[in-house]
């Protein structure tokens, strides 16, 4: 089993459906930031977001296990193989992430 390096590639804010359905000075996510850096295989990194770590969690070990190689999603979705571009499930805040395989072995 590989790394899978997960950046945060930007914080947003849907300013129409936070203004209908958020509380009163919403803002983007206070948990991520653009640029931080996260490894993951199996287990979620310290420090990241378990919602995000639900929405991600299956990329992270597919692309963990290999799936980069294969047709998991990148003959549709992505042009670069080993690479998945996911967000999180938060419908006002989503927070946009890169997900990539890398070559360091997991001691997980």
């Amino acid at each position: 089993m590989k790394k899978v390096r997960i950046t945060i590639l930007k914080t947003t804010l849907d300013p129409e459906l936070a203004k209908e359905y958020g509380v009163e000075g919403l803002g983007t996510c206070p948990l991520m930031e653009k640029g931080q850096v996260f490894y993951g295989d199996y287990a979620k990194p310290d420090g990241f977001c378990d919602e995000a770590w639900k929405a991600v969690y299956q990329y992270v070990f597919a692309l963990a296990h290999g799936a980069e190689t294969g047709t998991f999603y990148y003959a549709d979705w992505i042009k670069t193989p080993g690479v998945a571009i996911c967000s999180c499930n938060d419908g006002l805040r989503p927070v946009i992430m890169k997900l990539e395989a890398t070559n360091e072995v997991s001691h997980a």
